[in-house]
């Protein structure tokens, strides 16, 4: 039997980050994974879908050219096994890394196999007894298989295994249409893959404000194959593929083959084998204990969540800070201490890009809300590098004129968005977010109309000082 301070289940980012912190803080800590080293980010997310997309980006670039007078000689071509090859290389590099790391930790800090709760505080790992003075669960998620997938998970691909194809397929159905999917199903198809989505639902993306729903569809509707509000009626293997029965939403009924089939319908938190029901915490009908984001605590006892296991954004940088306010708070039960998160920040890598800064619309009261809002049909600079489509909304606090959030769509605004998200934590003004400098010519001179229209429905547009309103043409 060992005895530790704390007990980390899981070396996934939260894990490896509520390990250091204890470590750091002087406790005894003890790192449990069945599962191979290496973070969800570096082995099966962010990374390897970076480098499908980063390619993606490079063979739209080449056929988007001809609008500037370029032309390549001879045409595109892709090597879809050279592109995977490239993908797995430095997939490889980024995990091998992380597991490097992890391995140098002491050997008298880490254990190999499947914790499972015997107690508030006890695991069971292998037949061996750990009993700690608190636990941090960090045992990440999984991909979920709806039905009538469900039935054959050994044929379709997900975001865990689409990225050992040694090969790009020649057709490729996707399976849901939110951020993963539309990010790994649109790179596919800029990469010469003939890609549909398929949802039940309506929803394309992240967006909950109306405007940027209708913005989404539009603009991504007009290159991608969309079935929203489809219903699947069949899975038929044929083959090395799939062939998928659905009816439309206007109740029409389709089937087609597919060479390869994405579902990425959403993950789901990995709770089942942890043995739960022996802690004593109170367990929801999904199997899920009440969680607090501000202390990651479970209930009132020893036992922590982070990452993705806690069911929150999914986010590596969230997952970081959760794993170390759960390896601080773990140290410290039961003074636990209540943490002021970051501003809310997600971002999807499409083209255009998505993102949701702070509040998103459907948070908001909308009797206390004002909103700015600018299209980039017409901005300056992404005329200039025709990329000029998408939507910004910015909402603010009427009376006082807080930045609150934003929900965008459009060229690179994954950077736009850091800059509103540092705003929105620091609790900024609009007029005094007007007062910061827009060069020119720059996307985020698109942020200042929208903030120039913010400020006008806020009614606060004298209260800017008089070069807060100069005028730069073609901005």
């Amino acid at each position: 039997m060992q005895k530790v301070d704390v007990a980390v289940i899981g070396a996934g980012t939260a894990g490896l980050n509520a390990r250091s912190e204890v470590a750091r803080c002087g406790g005894s800590v003890l790192l449990i994974e069945h599962g191979p080293y290496g973070t969800t980010c570096a082995r099966v997310g962010c990374m390897p879908s970076k480098l499908l997309v980063a390619a993606a980006e490079r063979a739209q670039a080449v056929r988007d050219a001809g609008v500037f007078g370029v032309h390549a000689a001879g045409g595109l071509e892709i090597d879809g096994r050279a592109v995977m090859a490239r993908v797995q290389k430095e997939r490889d590099r980024f995990a091998n890394g992380m597991v490097r790391s992890t391995e140098a930790l002491p050997e008298d800090q880490r254990l190999r196999g499947h914790a499972r709760f015997v107690g508030p505080t006890s695991l069971e790992v292998e037949g061996e007894r750990i009993e700690a003075n608190a636990v941090v669960i960090a045992a990440g998620s999984s991909p979920w298989l709806p039905p009538p997938f469900d039935d054959h998970a050994d044929r379709v691909l997900t975001s865990d295994t689409i990225f050992e194809l040694e090969d790009l397929p020649e057709s490729l159905a996707v399976i849901g249409t939110g951020v993963i999917a539309l990010e790994l199903g649109q790179a596919m198809a800029q990469l010469g893959v003939e890609v549909a989505f398929f949802n039940p639902f309506d929803d394309l993306g992240p967006f909950s404000d109306p405007d940027l729903m209708e913005a989404a569809r539009a603009t991504l509707g007009a290159g991608l194959e969309l079935h929203l509000g489809a219903e699947m009626q069949g899975v038929e293997a044929t083959g090395p593929g799939l062939r998928l029965t659905w009816r439309t939403a206007d109740g029409e009924r389709h089937a087609r083959r597919f060479a390869a089939v994405l579902v990425a319908a959403g993950r789901r938190p990995n709770l089942a084998g942890l043995g739960l029901e022996a802690t004593g915490l109170r367990l929801d009908d999904k199997g899920r204990p009440g969680w607090n984001r501000r202390t990651t605590q479970c209930g009132d006892l020893p036992i922590f969540m982070a990452g993705d296991i806690a069911g929150g954004t999914g986010l590596l940088h969230e997952a970081a800070d959760e794993g170390r306010i759960a390896g601080a708070n773990a140290l410290l039960y039961p003074a636990v201490e209540a943490h002021n998160r970051r501003a809310p920040l997600a971002i999807a890598f499409t083209d255009p890009q998505m993102a949701i800064v702070g509040q998103r619309f459907a948070d908001l009261d909308q009797g206390e809300v004002a909103i700015g809002a600018v299209s980039f049909a017409n901005q300056g600079r992404a005329t200039v590098m025709a990329k000029n489509e998408g939507l910004v909304r910015l909402y603010a606090r009427r009376g006082c004129g807080t930045f609150l959030g934003a929900e965008m769509l459009g060229p690179q605004v994954e950077h736009m968005a850091h800059l509103l998200a540092w705003s929105c934590q620091q609790e900024l003004s609009v007029p005094r977010m007007l007062e910061m400098p827009f060069y020119h010519p720059v996307l985020e001179e698109g942020l200042r109309t929208a903030l120039r229209a913010l400020a006008k429905e806020l009614d606060m547009v004298s209260t800017r000082r008089c070069e807060d309103a100069a005028e730069q043409p073609c901005s």
